[in-house]
């Protein structure tokens, strides 16, 4: 999605206190060596999450290609950009799909970084950044480097994973089943949604 924002979307100050992935990631670890993690909101459900989404990214870091045709797209981008990332820890969805975010960054030759930042930390950038009246992330917002005003937006997980569980809420599934729903479709689709969407959000920006 585009925007008409002119006004930064975040401070410099606050962009230069922000995650990068392996910052990100290490705070992960040390919240799970605590026995907890991101977030004020804590249990031991969320901690459980934490584990298997650590185990998540770790694989797709490992496994993750990019499709040519986005590795070539993103590679040609002549502007630069700031990926940031509104995320925490405990989301699965998060965990699906960060690293494939990084993935394209990091095929940008320099072109597109990334910036993370905790939803929870940081409810006035994620309240700008709503689905359907909800929090839902991780949010992709795409920064222009030199004015920090926002050039486009995605989130908080590919059109088809979406329509899926808006699906299965309305069939009144619970909320542990719907969640291993989509989580099945993840490991089927193999980032190839994610991939094809982001493609074409790094197409206008070329």
């Amino acid at each position: 999605m585009s925007t008409t924002l002119s006004a930064p979307v975040i401070s410099p100050e606050r962009l230069a206190a922000a995650y990068s992935y392996a910052s990100y990631r290490q705070l992960i670890d040390e919240a799970l060596a605590q026995g907890r993690t991101t977030g004020p909101q804590q249990s031991p459900e969320l901690t459980e999450y934490t584990t298997l989404n650590v185990q998540r990214m770790s694989r797709l870091d490992k496994t993750t290609r990019l499709l040519p045709e986005l590795a070539a797209a993103v590679a040609g981008l002549r502007g630069y950009y700031i990926g940031l990332i509104i995320t925490e820890g405990w989301c699965g969805d998060a965990a699906q799909l960060v690293p494939v975010l990084e993935a394209v960054a990091q095929a940008s030759g320099g072109h597109l970084r990334t910036a993370y930042i905790l939803r929870d930390d940081n409810l006035d950038v994620a309240d700008e950044y709503l689905t359907n009246g909800s929090r839902s992330i991780p949010k992709l917002v795409v920064l222009r480097a030199d004015t920090l005003t926002e050039v486009l937006h995605w989130g908080p997980r590919p059109a088809e994973a979406q329509t899926l569980i808006l699906k299965l809420k309305a069939e009144g599934m619970a909320h542990d089943d719907f969640i291993r729903e989509l989580h099945t479709w993840y490991a089927h689709d193999r980032t190839q949604a994610t991939q094809r969407e982001l493609l074409a959000l790094v197409q206008r920006l070329a």
